[in-house]
């Protein structure tokens, strides 16, 4: 290294005297210049950075002021630079801000921010949910077409921050005449901007606005009068009978509620329709999903190609893969079958961390299974592909396992505080509606990990434990879905003996044992 270091600055002197008389050939080496971390003032969240499109996102508290963001600390690459040293001062980040890095080339990052504030306008004999448009500045109100509009009670009011000043006054109520669109001005940080309050005449007093309908649950969307006797009932076609849902699966937001049916049959056709006191809503059809499992989930197939283990027959249909490939690189494969299993026949993978390479010079591999396809390693780091197509949406999984726990031997700076500490197992599904599989890539110049929190995820659950457990038990975890109505395009799945294994940290000698996988589609 001392070598390099002296012969780059003579190498370039030589150059720029000469360079009227030499051309030089030898290409810069391309190390694209990373943020791989940021913390700003008022964070609620950690960054969201994505280095393959180069942005970040922020989400901030609603007492930030967006247009003065102080940037607290951030790391880049090695020997990355902020170019003009634009972090130093505050970010307007009222808009996208763009933020060049250097590294050889240029870098042009941009970072965006959203601001996590509660706002809320809503009065009396509203007919079902507020809709409040943020960038439009605009409050649109449904409201019986018989309604007197000259004097309406607001009940609550909040447009901006809790430290805000609406003029009118109404944070606390107050009644308002709504005849024609009426402008509220809401004046923080400093700055002013007007709010108009709509009026929509509706001639219906309850409506079935529409039904997202899964495999064994449908969820049926309302919209009454706020205050009211609001619910959904269901029927199979040609029933005489009408079932309600019970109250305690009704939710309501207003004169908007939603309602949960649970315990239907999969591939079935039902209707539905609201009500409002004695009044009927329209009658929607709808047709649940299927139950569909993944398969070898009971990772009863594996093959041996050379020294790594597939967990697939040789030959047939691939969805289950592990960091084999990498692992082998430097030692045998550490995720493979067993035949410890819960039933005490078939078969079982057995997940296990271990250093891997020679003396002290390797990498920690936590023993892992995931749904998707190694794609290549990157040096001593892998490039993964998380996903196999699928529509469905469960609501939990289950399955077994057992877990042989050991103290954390192995860490990266970052975890240096987890050294000596039990080493965490873990389970985990999402279901995601990005166009392509995700991308996985450990190496830290470039790294890219599946986010939980991830604006591309639909669903997500997960179990884990940080200690022994000597026998096979069985788990259960829920999906929770951020959306009803948002259909996934992927199902990921991923088991680890290391829950850190991606920063290649865990104990070597933790050991994973799970069997029998299962998607469940009911609450």
């Amino acid at each position: 290294m001392k070598k390099t270091k002296f012969i780059i600055p003579v190498a370039s002197a030589v150059t720029t005297l000469l360079a009227g008389c030499i051309h030089n050939d030898i290409p810069y080496p391309r190390i694209q210049a990373n943020f791989r971390s940021i913390t700003v003032e008022n964070q609620t969240a950690g960054a969201a950075i994505d280095s393959i499109n180069c942005t970040i996102s922020l989400t901030l508290s609603e007492d930030a002021d967006p247009f003065a963001v102080k940037v607290i600390d951030y790391t880049l690459t090695p020997d990355a630079y902020v170019v003009d040293n634009v972090l130093a001062e505050p970010l307007d980040l009222s808009r996208p801000e763009y933020v060049t890095l250097h590294l050889y080339q240029d870098y042009t990052w941009i970072i965006s921010a959203t601001r996590d504030v509660v706002r809320y306008f809503d009065i009396e004999g509203q007919m079902g949910a507020t809709l409040i448009d943020a960038p439009g500045h605009r409050i649109v109100v449904d409201m019986p077409a018989s309604a007197d509009l000259s004097a309406v009670k607001v009940l609550r009011a909040k447009l901006a921050s809790a430290g805000a000043v609406m003029t009118p006054d109404l944070t606390d109520g107050g009644t308002v005449d709504l005849r024609r669109p009426l402008d509220i001005l809401v004046e923080e940080f400093g700055r002013a901007e007007t709010w108009t309050v709509y009026i929509n005449r509706v001639e219906a007093s309850v409506t079935t606005i529409g039904v997202d309908a899964w495999t064994c649950v449908a969820w049926v969307n309302g919209q009454g009068q706020a205050g009211k006797d609001n619910g959904v009932e269901y029927r199979l076609p040609g029933d005489s009978q009408w079932t309600a849902v019970d109250p305690a699966n009704v939710t309501h937001n207003g004169g908007n509620f939603t309602a949960r049916i649970d315990h239907l049959s999969p591939r079935t056709e039902y209707e539905a329709r609201t009500y409002s006191d004695d009044e009927k809503g329209n009658t929607v059809k709808f047709t649940t999903g299927s139950i569909v499992q993944l398969p070898n989930s009971d990772f009863e197939s594996w093959w041996l190609d050379g020294k790594v283990w597939n967990p697939w027959a040789e030959g047939g249909e691939q969805v289950w893969d592990t960091g084999n490939k990498g692992a082998t690189t430097l030692g045998t494969s550490n995720t493979y079958p067993t035949e410890d299993t819960p039933s005490g026949t078939g078969l079982a993978a057995l997940l296990e961390t271990r250093f891997v390479g020679i003396g002290a010079i390797g990498k920690l591999a936590a023993g892992n299974i995931f749904v998707g396809h190694y794609v290549r390693t990157d040096g001593t780091n892998g490039i993964l592909s998380f996903g196999h197509p699928f529509t469905e949406r469960p609501t939990r999984m289950r399955g077994y396992l057992k877990y042989d726990c050991k103290a954390i031997s192995h860490t990266i700076n970052e975890y240096k505080e987890l050294t000596g500490r039990p080493d965490t197992c873990i389970v985990w599904c999402a279901l995601i509606d990005t166009p392509e599989p995700f991308e996985i890539r450990t190496n830290p110049n470039n790294r890219n990990l599946f986010d939980p929190n991830g604006s591309y995820v639909v669903g997500y659950g997960k179990i884990q434990f940080g200690q022994t457990i000597s026998e096979y038990i069985p788990f259960e975890f829920d999906i929770n879905y951020k959306s009803t109505s948002r259909v996934p395009k992927y199902i990921l799945v991923t088991a680890s003996a290391s829950k850190y294994g991606d920063y290649f940290t865990g104990g070597a000698g933790s050991m994973l044992y799970i069997d029998d996988f299962e998607l469940l589609y009911d609450y």
